[in-house]
């Protein structure tokens, strides 16, 4: 069986596989959403680390409904798996790596918010360090004068994959902890104070397990 079949047929079941599992999973969770903040009106990019990436359709669809969203995913094959997957929950993907071919997908973002599309951002993605912060989310925000959201959730039970973002799939019938962070942007400052702020900023509603 060759490489790119064995792709080929990943990328067929697995999405809807995981479509599946995080629909029962949070099905069977009790619920608790801390949304005090009142979210723009223009959009806005959402973040959230990439670890704490498997319930956010649901976070967002809470607290923005109908509104058009696109993330973005690298181009690497989990990406396709990633991208695929959310699309079934009517969330688009803008492709592309904030570390290569970083003007390209900048530009689709700006495009997208230009459009009316809030754009959801993993700073530490797709690779990590974990909890780090690459330069596109600033780049955006400045360029685009966007807010920032933070977005996270906790699950009071979970397993934590062994991979480098620790990524969290919480146990069926657990509590989840949904949080949205107040809107901020990063105004004038440099791009490594830029960096250092959303990093606090979105640590304040994220498990450090």
């Amino acid at each position: 069986m060759s490489k790119e079949f064995k792709r080929r047929l990943l990328a067929s079941i697995v999405p809807s596989l995981g479509a599946l599992l995080i629909r029962v999973i949070y099905a069977t969770c009790k619920k608790v959403y801390k949304t005090p903040h009142e979210l723009p009106k223009e959009p806005f990019i959402v973040a959230f680390w990439h670890g704490e990436l498997l319930m956010q359709p649901y976070l967002y669809r809470k607290v923005r409904k109908d509104h058009k969203i696109a993330v973005m995913i690298s181009e690497h094959f989990d990406g396709e798996l990633i991208a695929k997957t959310v699309e079934r929950f009517g969330i688009e993907a803008v492709r592309g790596s904030t570390k290569k071919g970083a003007a390209r997908v900048l530009l689709a973002a700006i495009k997208k918010m230009r459009e009316g599309y809030d754009v959801a951002i993993t700073p530490d993605g797709p690779r990590g360090p974990r909890h780090s912060v690459a330069d596109g989310i600033a780049a955006l925000s400045l360029k685009m004068d966007a807010y920032i959201v933070p977005f996270g959730y906790r699950a009071k039970s979970c397993w934590r994959l062994n991979s480098w973002d620790r990524f969290v799939i919480p146990k069926p019938f657990t509590t989840l902890e949904f949080f949205v962070g107040e809107p901020f942007k990063i105004g004038s400052m440099d791009k490594e104070s830029a960096k250092d702020y959303i990093k606090k900023r979105m640590l304040q509603f994220s498990s450090t397990e």
